[in-house]
């Protein structure tokens, strides 16, 4: 089977069609705002499922009983 030039040049503009396309989609998805906007969606979402919701109300419960510490240490010195 042979190809004519036509042919040839035809899959070249194919090929490089697609390594366009795959290209922009590449670039898309490496974009600093798009990756920005990923992290912030599941960082959004590891705080609000229960496990999160659990470990800011802890860090809160511990960061008030230091906080209440150091207040009454003050007062007494």
């Amino acid at each position: 089977m042979t190809r004519t030039p036509e042919t040839i040049q035809r899959e070249i503009e194919q090929t490089r069609d697609q390594l366009a396309s795959t290209l922009d989609k590449l670039a898309e998805r490496a974009s600093p705002k798009r990756l920005a906007e990923r992290g912030r969606a599941k960082a959004v979402g590891a705080a609000t499922s229960p496990t999160g919701l659990g470990v800011i109300g802890g860090v809160t419960l511990v960061a008030t009983l230091l906080v209440a510490r150091r207040i009454r240490r003050r007062r007494r010195a």
